[in-house]
């Protein structure tokens, strides 16, 4: 199956290294250029997205060209092909293995679709004013979390290579990376040494035949594996730690921009209710859905009960982090919203303290884990209070039952 969109293929080398790969993806129409003629090409065509070969050379040109399209809206993928130096904005790279691009169609058509959904968000924003394109940080990254897997020796370097730039959670066997995959929502995945070709092709394996992962950007940082995975993102880095974030950092920025788009997608769908940097119901919505769930409980009968998770000295990135995690890890029939003091209430329908307390519990394990207090060694383990409705309560009384200051820590 072919698909319609505009690619500007620029490139002083006629026909480009990639141009083959290129054919291959059956993309078209595509627009060759050389760098001399490339903005006039942009300019004339308005593509749906550019592929550039990036020698040395050319990084001027190529910084001027990403800093026109990063202007642009919607999202137009710029994707560097073997670029040999730092990548400007939201420039995507590529590397070949001896001049094969087999990636190339995927990662294009993966690049497609953020364009695709950023153009559909924009449209929806366009025709209901009551909604605005709301953004949690400037730059994706801020928000974004990458997962490092590994045990080796490469594993310290790789921690603060990538940690200088975004959120970094920890990893040291496969198993543990499985549980934060299903846990967290991840912006990337990093794998260092420590581990056989047979345990890397495992894990790559799996999470090519999960549709949640494939677009998911993987780096591979060791050699002697399979190549022929479904992961439009996977890429092969050897080299330092450094060179490794530098190729890595910006197909993670398109993931985690990808997300925050999502996010802003729910929201609209739900006409505003849902906040799109938590996840989580706004504190007005969350207000009305409470009170509602109260006169339900008091007039139907069964269930309901509210727990309330503090934490101690942490920024509005890690509260947001928090929020997410619980919105995706909690039930479908359960709500919840990040207050204004850093704490994360949630309401749990249909259930008794005593099954509340169990599901705060695991809600807190998975926290506990992943989350860090202001010093490198202590974990932020949140604090809980949890507390079920009476026949009298209403929804002030049982929110202010939530804030009482003995709250316990859950247990374990």
């Amino acid at each position: 199956m072919s698909d319609q969109a505009t690619i500007v293929a620029i490139s002083n080398q006629q026909p480009a290294p990639f141009a083959t790969a290129l054919a291959d993806s059956y993309i078209f129409p595509v627009i060759d250029a050389t760098w001399r003629t490339a903005l006039e090409a942009i300019a004339q065509v308005q593509p749906a997205a550019v592929v550039a070969c990036a020698t040395a050379a050319d990084m001027p040109a190529f910084e001027q060209l990403a800093a026109k399209l990063g202007a642009r809206q919607p999202y137009i993928p710029l994707i560097a092909v073997d670029p040999e130096g730092a990548l400007a904005g939201h420039a995507i790279p590529i590397v070949g293995a001896n001049g094969q691009f087999e990636r190339l169609g995927a990662r294009l058509r993966n690049a497609l679709r953020v364009r695709a959904l950023h153009a559909t968000i924009l449209r929806r924003l366009t025709a209901d004013n009551l909604h605005t394109f709301t953004t949690n940080a400037p730059d994706p990254l801020d928000d974004a979390t990458v997962m490092l897997v590994g045990r080796g020796g490469s594993h310290a370097g790789l921690s603060v290579a990538l940690g200088e730039h975004i959120s970094v959670v920890g990893a040291l066997s496969i198993e543990a990376a499985a549980k934060h995959l299903n846990a967290r929502d991840l912006d990337g995945v990093v794998i260092g040494d420590g581990f056989t070709p047979r345990v890397l092709d495992a894990f790559l394996t799996v999470l090519a035949e999960d549709p949640r992962f494939r677009s998911l950007p993987v780096i591979v940082t060791s050699p002697g594996f399979a190549q022929d995975y479904d992961l439009a993102n996977l890429e092969v880095v050897i080299g330092d730690p450094d060179h490794v974030a530098k190729l890595a950092l910006p197909l993670m920025r398109q993931h985690a921009f990808e997300a925050r788009l999502n996010r802003t997608l729910r929201s609209i769908d739900s006409d505003g209710l849902i906040d799109a940097t938590t996840g989580l119901l706004t504190p007005e919505a969350f207000d009305r859905d409470l009170a509602t769930a109260v006169y339900h409980t008091q007039t139907r009968g069964g269930g309901l009960s509210a727990a309330r998770f503090t934490f101690k000295d942490i920024s509005l990135r890690a509260q947001r982090d928090a929020a997410r995690i619980i919105s995706r890890l909690m039930r479908k029939i359960d709500f919840g919203t990040l207050c204004a003091d850093g704490s994360i209430v949630v309401v749990f329908a249909e259930t008794d303290p005593r099954n509340a307390h169990m599901i705060a519990r695991r809600l807190s394990a998975v926290m506990k884990h992943t989350m860090h207090g202001p010093k490198r060694d202590a974990r932020n383990e949140p604090r809980v209070k949890v507390t079920g409705m009476t026949p009298d309560d209403s929804a002030k009384s049982l929110l202010l039952r939530l804030q009482d200051a003995t709250a316990q820590r859950a247990a374990s």
